[in-house]
């Protein structure tokens, strides 16, 4: 049975779901990453284009995140910990199968779909599961466990660089495919907890919401079969399913999703193609693998850093701003990319690009946790995941179809940044209207509470008046009785 709290506990062994979710995120998204370095090796070996090599990687990104909501559904109906051993053993099996390829289709299916649905049952549960168990130092706790995905991208990159060259691309895949099963241990640590917001959509408190005590013992005593469990059943589930995805229709949580569709489309291609550009400017293998490094290890430093001052007071309440200015400035990034055309200019830009990108990283959960609560933030994230599934499908290839027709990296990378500003752009539109709209309400508030005021002085004088006046006439009554009396 999970441990039941009032409210998130901010430690304990939250801690080891961080630690546990650290691991799925060097696991699912450095893994990913990591795939670019094959790209060449796959392009060389298969002696195909820029745009059918890039499938694989828009394939397997595609499948992580278009298949994220059932990872959330298995997380909250059947368990996290299920959900996440299972894609450890799918993503493993899909690694070590496509060591055996033989075609570049036979890729698309082992490593892209098979890999990325196992990514995707692993990798949305895990982000939810800590935050549910931190609350005033849950963007800490997120760069933490986003991290990750640098330190991997870090450590992965010159060591599948080296594992190409000692065993072949394919030596390499089999190994990491290995190494990918750590995440059946990342899925034991993941333990359940019960929050008192989370009870009020649970079957268990609408079951003793709607159905007395008395009338649950006698439909347990009736048949399986009976139409009122099957009319009860159907509502409840109704009910449950209904209450898990009414966020979809807050304004707020519309406004993200768009911008994250740009966001999405603008930072995959970047993934893909910096080795092979950095190639194509006749920089060195390793130095190529040694940028993809730089970017993982300045990620790490994005994710702790932001994580930490977001939660600051000063800025707790100005997160959305943040993730919006850390998306704009990935997004200048890739417009400067085409101009840098040596490795001393590759550099700087791995660590710029790399901070900000490990920064809104973190705080795409936690401003996806401000916009819907806690109790939603599974199902939020797995349609936040979702929505990244098309814009990565699609940009890789098209970035590969506009090298392959300009001979060019400039126009895909133009495409990016122009495309990661917009995402950037609309949300601080949409955040303008909406603090002009409560400034126009909180003017009309005070308009209408003016004007009650006035009224009700006014009432309060006119009765005033009509006390004096009965009493004035009270008076004179008595003055004209004692006169006629005399």
């Amino acid at each position: 049975a999970s441990p039941r709290h009032l409210g998130p506990p901010d430690g304990g062994w939250g801690w080891m779901i961080v630690a546990g979710c650290f691991l799925v995120t060097i696991c699912t998204r450095a893994v990913t990453r990591c795939i670019s370095i094959f790209f060449v090796e796959f392009q060389a070996y298969f002696g195909q284009d820029y745009a059918r090599t890039a499938w694989i990687h828009s394939i397997v990104d595609c499948a992580t995140m278009l298949c994220a909501p059932l990872g959330s559904l298995i997380s909250n109906h059947v368990s996290c910990q299920v959900g996440i051993m299972l894609g450890g053993l799918l993503a493993s099996a899909g690694l070590i199968l496509s060591s055996f390829a033989t075609s570049l289709e036979h890729l698309y299916l082992s490593l892209g779909v098979l890999t990325g649905l196992g990514f995707a049952l692993c990798y949305s549960p895990a982000i939810a599961m800590v935050g549910k168990y931190f609350n005033k130092r849950k963007a800490l706790a997120y760069g933490i466990a986003m991290s990750g995905s640098g330190i991997g991208t870090f450590i992965l990159a010159p060591v599948v660089q080296l594992l190409i060259e000692q065993f072949s691309w394919r030596g390499a895949l089999l190994i990491l495919g290995g190494f990918v099963l750590n995440l059946c241990v990342c899925g034991a640590l993941m333990r359940p907890i019960a929050l008192k917001e989370d009870c009020k959509t649970s079957p268990e408190f609408l079951e003793q919401d709607y159905v007395p005590e008395e009338q649950k013992r006698d439909i347990k005593r009736m048949s399986i079969c009976s139409p009122l469990i099957k009319v009860w059943s159907r509502e409840c589930l109704c009910y449950c399913s209904r209450k898990e995805y009414d966020f979809l229709l807050m304004p707020g949580f519309m406004v993200l999703a768009v911008s994250i569709l740009f966001m999405a489309y603008g930072c995959s291609p970047l993934f893909v193609y910096l080795v092979p550009y950095a190639l194509s400017v006749g920089v060195s293998h390793h130095q190529a693998a040694f940028l993809m490094s730089i970017l993982g290890v300045i990620d790490i430093i994005g994710n702790v850093t932001f994580g930490w001052l977001t939660d600051r007071r000063c800025l707790k309440k100005h997160r959305h701003v943040c993730y919006l200015f850390a998306v704009g400035m990935d997004g200048l990034c890739c417009l400067f990319l085409p101009v840098l055309q040596n490795f001393p200019l590759l550099v700087p830009f791995s660590f710029t690009f790399g901070y900000f990108d490990g920064a809104y990283v973190t705080l795409i959960p936690v401003v996806t946790a401000d916009v819907v609560g806690t109790s939603s933030l599974s199902s939020a994230l797995g349609v936040v995941y979702f929505l990244h599934a098309i814009p990565y499908l699609v940009s890789p290839p098209v970035a590969g179809w506009l090298v392959d027709t300009t001979g060019s990296y400039t126009a895909s990378f133009l495409l990016c940044g122009f495309s990661m500003i917009f995402s950037s752009m609309l949300l601080c539109f949409a955040r303008l209207a909406k603090k002009i709209k409560r400034m126009h309400l909180r003017s009309l508030t005070n308009d209408i509470s003016t004007k009650q005021h006035i009224w009700t002085n006014g009432a309060i004088a006119y009765s005033v008046t009509a006390e004096l006046d009965q009493k004035d006439g009270e008076f004179l009554a008595a003055d004209s009785n004692s006169y006629s009396n005399r």
